[in-house]
């Protein structure tokens, strides 16, 4: 008998254009099927608006857009999982929620190397599970500032103080004056 215990985590797995991610249960307060979003004018393009959760106004952040995946129009597989990281709340939307799944930390390797750039620093790790590989993502980093601020400087390649100063209209388009 051995004396080395390996500890699990539960995570909830979602898919994205085919891909598996996983996230830990311990940041999700529900998921839910997407009703009404109420879109909010001037966002980062992921930002599909605003819905309203268990009494909370919320972000909806779309994971496709976020990821720099095609957008997808919604469907009855597609749900909304609510979050909680960073002392925020955010809805995180997704193409469908598989299960909840007991992981052991030995089955979650590192992510692999030269994935450092924009999604792959969101990696916590890669699980195997038979044939399916399980990417587990950091919600933390991906929902952190300075990281949302970076990935929309990279993707516009322009300064993030242009886009903050109020003076960018829908869709990031520059409002022209009349």
């Amino acid at each position: 008998m051995s004396d080395i215990t390996t500890s699990t985590q539960t995570y909830i797995l979602f898919e994205l254009a085919d891909t598996t991610y996983g996230i830990s249960s311990q940041v999700v307060q529900q998921m839910e099927m997407i009703e009404q979003i109420t879109p909010v004018p001037n966002t980062l393009p992921f930002v599909e608006g605003v819905v309203f959760s268990r009494g909370q106004v919320i972000p909806a952040i779309n994971l496709r857009v976020r990821f720099g995946l095609e957008k997808t129009a919604y469907n009855l597989r597609t749900r909304l999982i609510v979050i909680q990281t960073n002392h925020r709340t955010v809805g995180v939307i997704v193409d469908t929620a598989r299960e909840f799944l007991a992981l052991s930390e030995d089955i979650i390797q590192p992510p692999p190397e030269g994935m450092s750039h924009l999604s792959g620093r969101y990696l916590a790790g890669v699980a195997t599970l038979e044939k399916r590989v399980v990417l587990i993502l950091n919600v933390e980093e991906l929902f952190n500032d300075e990281s949302v601020a970076e990935d929309f400087k990279i993707k516009r390649q322009q300064p993030i103080s242009e886009f903050s100063t109020g003076s960018m209209g829908v869709g990031g388009k520059r409002n022209e004056k009349l």
